[in-house]
């Protein structure tokens, strides 16, 4: 694989872990259990919207064949994109979302720093811009995880069965495959092993505050990366991608 060809792959995920992600929680407008917590999840959709436009861009220009931003987040068909399944599930109850949103800010808050430091110059830029907004992200769910295992009996173990459902999705953001190594041989990005005892210890230490138990091994949820989804992927894209397809040529 050349490099070129690795570097658009990556950031193909990039965008498409913020796309996903951002499309759920924007699933949240106006059915948030507070308003204030209501704009604060559409304002974190929006952020990850942005992220997507700048990954998306970079990654058109690469590979040079005249596609758009907006091709490649309306026209791919469910097996082009390589977001990780955690991206995908739903958003359920408000622990659930909680629980799902501060293991992927906890993730993308430690792999940004280190992909802001890339000599890739637009990886470098993005992955800067990137983290000042994933570090609100991560403090926002992290602050929630908190309050709610630390509160009533019915929050605690309603966080405490989310954190347990989701947990089996977090191993596949640490996953490799060629294109990781290729990246990594070229020292453009950042081995995600390197990051790991971060990860654990950020997550580890907002679960000790928040007075619950570290959920168990289980399975690992895996495919994402590859164009294997799960169920729900292909009902975001129908609902994301109607209009598009319906009016290829419809301007706004």
């Amino acid at each position: 694989m050349e490099v070129k060809d690795a570097l658009i792959q990556y950031c193909l995920r990039l965008g498409d872990d913020a796309m996903i992600m951002g499309h759920r929680l924007s699933e949240l407008c106006s059915n948030g259990p507070i308003l204030e917590e209501d704009i604060a999840m559409t304002n974190i959709s929006l952020d990850l919207f942005g992220q997507t436009r700048i990954i998306y861009t970079y990654a058109a220009e690469l590979e040079g064949k005249g596609r758009s931003e907006d091709d490649l987040a309306y026209l791919r068909p469910e097996h082009e994109f390589q977001c990780a399944l955690l991206t995908e599930q739903p958003n359920g109850h408000f622990g659930n979302t909680m629980a799902r949103q501060m293991i992927f800010s906890v993730f993308y808050y430690h792999l940004f720093k280190e992909l802001s430091k890339s000599p890739d110059e637009s990886l470098a830029a993005f992955a800067a811009k990137s983290l000042k907004e994933t570090t609100y992200h991560m403090r926002h769910a992290c602050e929630w995880v908190v309050r709610l295992g630390d509160g009533t009996e019915e929050s605690k173990w309603k966080i405490q069965d989310a954190l347990n459902d989701i947990w089996s999705y977090h191993h596949e953001l640490f996953e490799k495959d060629e294109v990781d190594e290729k990246l990594i041989d070229m020292g453009i990005i950042t081995d995600t092993a390197t990051i790991a005892d971060d990860f654990y210890a950020s997550v580890n230490e907002v679960i000790e505050r928040a007075t619950l138990g570290t959920p168990a091994g289980g399975w690992k949820a895996t495919g994402g990366r590859s164009g294997r989804h799960s169920e729900y992927l292909g009902h975001i894209l129908s609902v994301f991608q109607s209009l598009p397809r319906a009016y290829p040529d419809a301007k706004w």
